[in-house]
């Protein structure tokens, strides 16, 4: 079946009009549509990760990947719970395996995630968290930061070279395993500045980054699944993933559908992007890249829909400097606003306008689950 693709202007222009519905009368759409996807896959069976022999390879008790999805290892000296590591398959646009979403590594599992790297013939990791907050380890060191080499099981991880980027690394990891003649090149993103549960501060970065690593994507040969982790595997990594499968999707034509996207993940992992900040997220930046793509950076600057939140434009305007008169007159001129109107792209690029409203409200009707699969058309 031919699949209908649309210009980059139409999809734009349409995904405009669809973040302008959503954030009307306070944001009402995004808490709609996320409180839709709350109770999607919490009924899928997860019983290898909650049986006693592995409840110590789980970072966070309460998020173990479902059965039928999980990534199974090799079987090691005839241990049956050898073959789990929480991390789990879950789609990006082309198979129900694109990616692997997993969580940070701990001391006692790095041998096992080296090794499901090896076995899955994984070409790229990409790291979303810090590896810690203040005096919380986030994730363990898993490979050496410097040039240098350390062993994990049968696996010999060495750091050949380690490159910046505005505000991430580039590794590159050369690996051996005992025994096979033959090395393997895998390249690991490291982007620290996403706090844990919550957002990036600077969204326009979050793009950069998502999109290195997808036109890298675009040049390997689909030998195995990209690795996606950050502490829990859920939050930061199902964000990563639905911003990437969504912006594939766009670069072919296809019209993206953040919340049928969040949906399919969600059934392959529970707690796909887990907060309602990060689902935000998702929109905010596919708005950015698609704008940027379509026009160029300079242009959105030149129009003032630069949404870098240290920009002094975007700022919140000190109610100090306006008297009381200026308050009431801006009130009215607000109230006989149409919501079209007021929801200009200026107005919900601004982060400070998203977040501070994105407040879970009891007051929403709450929708029962949608278990079947979403049928996002496939980007590859």
């Amino acid at each position: 079946m031919r699949v209908q693709t649309f210009s980059r202007a139409q999809i734009l222009e349409e995904f405009t009009v669809r973040f302008q519905s959503l954030a009307a009368n306070d944001y009402r759409g995004f808490k709609q549509e996320f409180e839709y996807l709350e109770e999607v896959g919490q009924n899928i069976p997860s019983r290898a990760g909650t049986t006693e022999a592995n409840q110590n390879k789980n970072r966070y008790p309460y998020i173990v990947p479902y059965d039928y999805c999980r990534v199974r290892l090799s079987v090691q000296n005839q241990n049956p719970f050898s073959d789990y590591i929480n991390a789990s398959f879950v789609p990006g646009g082309g198979t129900e395996r694109d990616f692997i979403c997993t969580q940070g590594p701990l001391p006692h599992t790095m041998a096992d995630f080296w090794r499901m790297v090896w076995e899955q013939n994984v070409q790229i990791v990409v790291m979303v968290t810090a590896l810690r907050h203040k005096d919380v380890v986030l994730c363990d060191e898993y490979w050496p930061l410097e040039p240098g080499t350390v062993q994990h099981g049968h696996i010999q991880v060495t750091t050949v070279n380690r490159q910046h980027g505005p505000d991430y690394f580039i590794t590159t990891i050369n690996l051996r395993q005992r025994d096979c003649p033959t090395d393997r090149t895998v390249t690991h993103y490291y982007y620290p500045p996403w706090p844990d549960r919550g957002v990036p501060k600077d969204p326009p970065s979050l793009c950069a980054f998502t999109e290195h690593v997808r036109q890298h994507l675009e040049t390997l040969p689909r030998l195995g699944p990209a690795v996606v982790h950050c502490s829990a595997g859920v939050g930061r990594s199902g964000t990563f993933v639905a911003l990437l499968w969504l912006m594939q999707l766009s670069a072919r034509g296809i019209r993206p559908d953040v919340k049928a996207a969040v949906e399919d993940l969600r059934l392959h992992r529970t707690w796909m992007v887990q907060k309602l900040q990060q689902y935000v997220l998702v929109y905010q930046c596919l708005l950015h890249w698609l704008n940027a793509r379509m026009v160029g950076s300079a242009w959105l600057q030149l129009h003032g829909l630069n949404i870098n939140p240290t920009h002094p434009k975007f700022q919140p305007h000190s109610s100090a400097s306006k008297g009381t008169k200026v308050k009431k007159k801006h009130r009215q001129r607000r109230k006989s606003t149409s919501d079209q109107e007021r929801f200009t792209t200026q107005h919900f690029l601004h982060p400070s306008n998203i977040f501070k409203k994105l407040l879970p409200s009891s007051a929403l009707p709450k929708q029962g689950p949608k278990m079947s699969p979403s049928t996002l058309l496939p980007s590859r």
